[in-house]
């Protein structure tokens, strides 16, 4: 990648005659070299489209011979005889002209975060809830609070590779994997013991039912404000079909392990590509591809899903 301000292209698009069509002539000058290329076509759409192709060629060409030149062998002239001592080639990546993507910074993460906190939330909540339906981790014993902290924390600190902006979210979902698992692995091995003595109901922390059995109060003046549904927040109904849904999924995929469970709901539930899913479990691709497929196949043969997702499902090889 070369830095812009040492790039010049410079174009000339004439009219030659009825005969000959439309001449394009390119230019582009670079700081390792020049090239140009001219083209005639019946159209002017037709010969600039011949003349960028013939100049995407020469360039691609150029930058091969750029990435190669550290192995030349260059002798000196008059004294082919004598082995000439090995000169030192700097690499383009190590040259002025090239420009590297900008990584993640501090901001970027702050950024995202107060944007799509409440989607990253709903993700750990997710993830949190699948293991302790799968019974990897004690029920109540990790908050989505502390994964988030976690991962917020590992992101903004500066102990480790930060990738390129185009990768923040995938990178950052990695970073609540990681840091469940670290939460995990804590409470395998200080809270998995079952306490004899300690009460099995759950604490009152509030310390009175007074809240639970009060109730609200609307106003004695009701405006259009209070009777216009609002369609951003899910129904009652929705909620629980919704929560129901994930036990089903959850029961269902609990033989298949964490690796084509987390692939599926990266896949179909957050929407990421398997580009990205890549990034974020670290698996190859052609994994994740069968990790996603064979979710599918075992939800599609679940008996309790069978009847609702009857026809949704897409061909097993298509991720």
């Amino acid at each position: 990648v070369f830095r812009p301000e040492l790039v010049h292209l410079r174009g000339v698009v004439e009219d030659v005659s009825p005969k000959e069509g439309t001449s394009v002539s390119l230019n582009l000058r670079l700081p390792s070299g020049q090239m140009a290329v001219q083209a005639k076509a019946p159209t002017a759409a037709a010969a600039v489209k011949t003349a960028f192709e013939d100049l995407l060629q020469q360039l691609n060409k150029h930058k091969d011979l750029l990435r190669a030149s550290h192995k030349w062998h260059r002798g000196r002239r008059g004294n082919s005889a004598r082995s000439a001592p090995p000169l030192r080639e700097v690499p383009f990546e190590e040259t002025l002209a090239v420009v590297f993507p900008a990584t993640i910074s501090a901001e970027d993460v702050r950024s995202y975060v107060n944007v799509n906190l409440a989607r990253l939330n709903r993700f750990v909540e997710r993830e949190i809830y699948f293991r302790e339906a799968q019974e990897n981790i004690e029920p109540g014993s990790i908050s989505k609070e502390e994964v988030i902290d976690e991962a917020i924390a590992a992101a903004l600190s500066d102990g480790q590779e930060k990738p390129e902006k185009l990768a923040l979210e995938p990178w950052l979902y990695r970073q609540a994997l990681r840091a469940l698992d670290e939460l995990s692995r804590t409470d395998e091995s200080n809270g998995n013991a079952v306490h004899l003595e300690e009460s099995a109901r759950l604490p009152n922390v509030k310390g009175s039912d007074e809240p639970e059995l009060q109730f609200h109060q609307p106003d004695e003046s009701i405006t259009g404000a209070t009777v216009i549904a609002d369609s951003r927040i899910a129904t009652p109904e929705q909620i629980m079909a919704s929560d129901e849904l994930l036990r089903l999924i959850a029961s269902a995929l609990r033989d298949l392990g964490s690796g084509p469970r987390e692939a599926f709901i990266l896949h179909a539930v957050e929407g990421f590509s398997v580009e990205e899913i890549v990034v974020i479990t670290g698996q190859p691709a052609d994994r994740v591809l069968g990790f996603v497929s064979a979710a599918r196949e075992h939800l599609r043969k679940a008996p309790a899903l069978a009847k609702q997702f009857e026809g949704r499902f897409a061909p097993t090889g298509a991720a």
